[in-house]
């Protein structure tokens, strides 16, 4: 059996209130990496927090390194950076992987025909039925065109650094972007890009609850009518950046 290093990044911003949650279960999901024998380390990006998520992720067992720029590609990019594994899991701080996602996810690793890949996700059912159909057709969309969702991707290490990281032109939709580049890179190196589907990663709906969706569905529109000039911009991504949470 092969052996690989799992660094598992956490980009988080103002996260004092679902981090603890988060970390408790990938420390829980890592147990599937264990059982391989693969060593494995959690790397959190403080992204220029004012509350304790540094001092969380500490307490947590985690190596912790910050970003002053507020910018979410920035801050997994400067997680990867300092990450030892050469397997990267990024897990945003909202959500609450599983054993099972990991133990697919270590397989998929184990089988050597994959260089990145990502999952389905699922809101908790008190979201209300509106929102968790609008993650069902994102579903489709990820599945169909193997684009990952960003609240968790894994990709190999060489691959990443390979194709250049997250953009940080962009202050959102950097995991689709990344995703077109990883595509191109692993046609020519013969092998996949997967996303896995059979045990999604359970996130937060707070943008919903946060901003409604009114706000939401302008943002969609937005992206669509100029999607350079949007996704470029923080004021135009604020949903992102404001600090609400």
């Amino acid at each position: 059996m092969d052996m690989h290093k799992i660094s598992v990044v956490v980009p988080a911003y103002n996260e004092e209130r679902l981090l603890p949650s988060s970390l408790e279960a990938i420390r829980d999901a890592c147990v599937e990496f264990e059982k391989r024998g693969w060593p494995w380390e959690l790397v959190v990006c403080d992204n220029n927090s004012t509350d304790r998520t540094a001092e969380i992720a500490r307490a947590a067992g985690a190596r912790v390194v910050f970003e002053p720029v507020n910018q979410i590609s920035r801050a997994r990019n400067a997680g990867a950076a300092l990450a030892a594994g050469d397997w990267l899991v990024f897990v945003d701080a909202d959500s609450t992987p599983g054993v099972e996602l990991f133990s697919e996810v270590a397989q998929t690793i184990a089988a050597g025909r994959c260089v990145a890949g990502g999952c389905t996700v699922a809101f908790p059912a008190e979201a209300g039925l509106a929102p968790r159909l609008v993650v069902a057709l994102w579903n489709l969309v990820s599945r169909g065109a193997r684009w990952a969702a960003g609240s968790l991707m894994f990709c190999e290490a060489a691959a990443f650094r390979a194709v250049g990281g997250f953009s940080e032109a962009l202050y959102a939709s950097e995991e689709i972007e990344l995703f077109r580049r990883l595509k191109r890179f692993a046609r020519r190196e013969r092998r996949s890009v997967v996303i896995l589907h059979r045990h999604p990663l359970l996130t937060s709906a707070r943008k919903v609850t946060l901003y409604g969706w009114g706000e939401m569905t302008l943002f969609l529109l937005r992206m669509v009518a100029a999607p350079r000039r949007t996704l470029r911009s923080r004021d135009a991504c604020h949903s992102w950046y404001d600090g609400r949470r």
